[in-house]
């Protein structure tokens, strides 16, 4: 399927690379510096993601997934210099918290595969990685600087990547318009708030989600903010609580 993925320009050396087949409509952001690219998540893994970014650039890729869940590491295998946080590296190497037969039904829901995809054959990308990250690390890729920011909620290793340079602000799954997932064993909803309230607080001119709709005011952030910190005072920010639907997300607790 020649055309599962969307390449759009952000500026001259910064893409997005998206799949919107797929209900989840996953973006993977490529960004060139002068001695190598960092590749933002590596999106689903149902069609080789690496012929993309080949065509995007000549510098040596690193993979980075703001983190380690099936939809943001399918292309992993592809890039043999990867990064991952240092709270779910164990994810890498066979305790990642869901079953394989769980993991396929979310691949396949509610897509347009290609013909040549066998979800048989599917994998989830164990490896170990080349660096662990923390939180406030940079990673340096030749006249472009990018922040890494420890923002757990979605799940325990969860990261954003921050330019302060160009003020841009890549959010993986903490923040994007649709329905936030906080309702796994493995998220944290108070920690969530505690995420949203540090991006929310930054200069940003673009934010860059890992799902859906790229259209994203920095409003936003502050908007999920309040959505969250209302939860709270009404003691309503704990697993199970429901989903609460705001002007252009939800939160599913």
């Amino acid at each position: 399927m020649n055309d599962w993925f969307t390449v759009d320009h952000i500026d001259k050396d910064t893409y997005i690379i998206s799949e919107y087949k797929h209900w989840e409509e996953t973006h993977a952001y490529l960004l060139n510096g002068t001695s190598h690219s960092l590749l933002i998540d590596t999106g689903l893994g149902i069609m080789n993601i690496y012929n993309e970014v080949m065509k995007l650039t000549d510098k040596p890729v690193i993979a980075v997934a703001t983190h380690i869940h099936w939809d943001h590491i399918g292309g992993h295998k592809y890039f043999p210099e990867f990064y991952v946080h240092e709270d779910e590296a164990n994810w890498l190497a066979g305790e990642f918290p869901l079953t394989m037969e769980q993991i396929k039904a979310f691949v396949v829901e509610k897509c347009e595969l290609p013909e040549e995809f066998n979800v048989d054959d599917y994998e989830f990308f164990q490896g170990t990685a080349t660096r662990v990250l923390k939180d406030n690390d940079i990673i340096d890729i030749g006249g472009r600087t990018i922040q890494v920011l420890h923002t757990p909620g979605h799940s325990p290793g969860h990261m954003c990547f921050y330019e302060k340079d160009r003020e841009y602000l890549f959010t993986g799954d903490l923040v994007y318009i649709g329905t936030l997932f906080a309702y796994f064993p493995s998220t944290n909803p108070e920690a969530y708030l505690s995420s949203i309230e540090r991006v929310s607080a930054l200069p940003v001119k673009r934010v860059f989600p890992a799902h859906h709709d790229l259209n994203i005011q920095p409003s936003t952030l502050r908007d999920m903010k309040k959505a969250f910190t209302q939860l709270k005072a009404d003691g309503k920010l704990h697993h199970g609580s429901g989903t609460f639907k705001y002007n252009n997300f939800a939160i599913w607790l």
